[in-house]
């Protein structure tokens, strides 16, 4: 393939790598960021802190998400894309290394700095990925490749859960960091041998103003965000409050309740991969229809946890309403992108990570508060009341106005 034609007729195999590039930067951004959580007595024994503090090594990545991501999305408009990406790898890296250091030495505040450095940087790889992801494929099964792209997401705490006490066990629990960390190395790798000949840049150029203070008040735009907002609130929701649930309301034993919650996000690897590949094929390049679906069978599958109590029930209801919910947390980010002006589809990703982020970060402290005040059964049915509005909304929601017929 000539240089001439390589930023507009890439290989298959250049597509397939920055794909797969950007899903290992993703994978080990995920990881790490929730790589503390299963050994949270260990951090907190080693650090002398208390369940708040340690719980905040976690938290504090998605408040940094919060915060950075549109700011972030402006710039991804504004520079190189691949050396963007390429420099988030490598501060992961770093954060990863820093965080050890700070770690082994009991140092709780500078252990914090490296967790707000990863978190920028998973906003970076975050944004970036879902953007290059639809602009690497052919218009048709853009949505099947950004899904792909964000079942990195599930894959990262599928890994961080399970391989954070295999790996405390022998080297303590500091090692988990650079550990996780690590595997971006290969992802930066792996993204800049399939881009070295390719253009990475926003499509139309950089937006003007007035392209850019449309986007902060266009209603399609904030309806999506809306549905991110409500998506992601349940996802965190479940995945913060089904292990208690199961330990203390069904008397399930705290390592079969986390195995059984582990399956709640494991699911959306298939399930935001075929929220894609549904769009794209059976309904045309709709991704409307998906997102309706994803939350007409959320909400009555988490409202029966409020009706059922035998386990293999409540386990069937984990899998369908972890598969649900995840549904569409995937295509929204091409929906989003294709509702909005060309030069600002970057900036509508990062407005939608921020706004579905904040969701993240603030359900399960909502929900532990309606858990400690009314129980866990109320807190159950106001997840599925948000379920139910999130299909409301979703019916409303505006049409794509990509064609994906080529």
């Amino acid at each position: 393939m000539s240089s001439d034609a390589d930023p507009d007729e890439p290989s298959r195999s250049s597509t397939v790598g920055l794909v797969a590039g950007v899903f290992l930067l993703s994978t080990a951004a995920g990881a790490y960021e929730i790589a503390p959580a299963s050994v949270l007595p260990l951090v907190r024994e080693s650090l002398g802190i208390g369940a708040t503090a340690a719980g905040w090594l976690v938290s504090v990545m998605y408040l940094t998400a919060v915060v950075a991501s549109v700011p972030v999305g402006i710039a991804l408009d504004r520079v190189s894309v691949r050396r963007a990406v390429a420099a988030a790898g490598v501060a992961l890296l770093i954060a990863g290394a820093w965080g050890w250091a700070a770690a082994v030495a009991g140092a709780y505040w500078w252990l914090f700095a490296s967790r707000m450095l990863g978190g920028l940087c998973y906003v970076i790889v975050w944004n970036a990925g879902a953007n290059l992801a639809g602009q690497a494929v052919e218009p048709d099964v853009r949505a099947t490749a950004v899904g792909l792209f964000t079942a990195s997401a599930p894959v990262g705490f599928t890994l961080g859960q399970f391989g954070s006490p295999l790996l405390a066990e022998p080297f303590g629990w500091p090692a988990t960091l650079p550990a996780f960390a690590a595997i971006a190395a290969v992802g930066v790798g792996v993204f800049l041998l399939a881009t070295r000949n390719r253009r990475l840049a926003v499509e139309t150029g950089q937006p003007d103003r007035a392209e850019f203070a449309a986007l902060f008040t266009d209603r399609a735009a904030w309806t999506l965000c809306t549905l991110s907002f409500l998506g992601f609130s349940l996802y965190l929701f479940l995945n913060s409050w089904l292990p208690s649930y199961l330990t203390e309301g069904l008397g399930v034993s705290l390592a079969a309740g986390g195995a059984l919650t582990a399956v709640f996000p494991a699911v959306g690897v298939l399930s935001r991969t075929g929220g894609g590949v549904l769009s794209d094929r059976l309904f045309g390049g709709a991704r409307r229809p998906v997102a309706v679906l994803s939350f007409v069978v959320a909400a009555p599958a988490i409202a029966g946890f409020v009706v059922f109590s035998a386990v293999p029930v409540v386990v069937a209801l984990i899998v369908v309403s972890g598969f649900a919910v995840q549904l569409a947390l995937g295509l929204l980010y091409t929906y989003v992108a294709e509702v909005v002006a060309p030069a600002v589809r970057t900036t509508a990703v990062s407005m939608l990570t921020s706004v579905g982020l904040f969701g993240a970060f603030a359900a399960p402290i909502a929900g532990g508060a309606v858990i400690e005040r009314a129980g866990y059964l109320p807190a159950f049915g106001l997840a599925a009341a948000l379920g139910a509005l999130g299909a409301v909304i979703a019916w409303r929601a505006p049409t794509s106005e990509t064609p994906t017929g080529g």
